[in-house]
């Protein structure tokens, strides 16, 4: 799975093309750091088994706030978050729900899936897949499949009862580890890898050239 390093670098990468004339070294942590917390759910799922990509893995993490930012921008008479926070603090609230979205939840839900819609509907969906163009099948996509009789069964898995995803906090579903490697990834392929590199090093740019 994308490890923590592998979502802050998306999220950084996100961050420097969105923030705009918002960008600064703090508001750039705001976008980088608030996706670094949603894996704290790998600990969360240690005490309350099979919440990991449950507790905050759904979409209700970026809905809700979304919903109040809407609220507050486009229904108040005054902003709230503007008054309190400046007038980047939209911005930066906005990117960094874009980050959370892109760069942590949907990434995961396209690799290896996330519990989206916990606690209302407890199930896991996986969408990992490919998208690619053939001479004999033409466009092919298999992230979900469009000729079943339910789209959404296609892609259901398991529940917060039977399913784990094992980390290097929790290798075995709670249970003592004993033998069992403790594997903590970093970028596990070579395309996180350069996606890695490429985020921090566009956060880096911007910062030099931001001071």
């Amino acid at each position: 799975m994308p490890s923590t390093v592998v979502h802050v670098a998306f999220a950084g990468l996100l961050g420097a093309a969105l923030l705009a004339d918002a960008f600064d070294t703090r508001a750039i942590l705001v976008v980088m750091g608030s996706s670094a917390l949603l894996d704290l759910d790998t600990l969360l799922g240690i005490v309350m088994l099979g919440t990991h990509r449950a507790a905050l893995h759904n979409i209700w993490i970026v809905l809700v706030p979304a919903a109040v930012l809407l609220w507050d921008g486009a229904i108040r008479e005054e902003s709230l978050v503007r008054r309190r926070w400046g007038d980047a603090a939209p911005r930066v609230a906005w990117v960094t729900l874009a980050a959370l979205l892109f760069a942590h939840i949907l990434f995961d839900a396209f690799f290896n899936g996330v519990n989206l819609f916990w606690p209302l509907h407890d199930r896991f969906y996986d969408l990992s897949g490919t998208l690619l163009v053939t001479d004999q099948r033409g466009l092919v996509q298999t992230f979900v499949e469009l000729d079943a009789g339910d789209v959404a069964a296609s892609t259901a898995r398991g529940t917060t009862e039977n399913t784990h995803y094992r980390t290097g906090f929790d290798p075995t579903r709670g249970e003592p580890a004993g033998g069992v490697e403790r594997i903590f990834p970093i970028a596990a392929t070579g395309e996180r890898f350069v996606l890695t590199v490429a985020g921090f090093a566009a956060v880096l740019v911007r910062i030099v050239e931001n001071r």
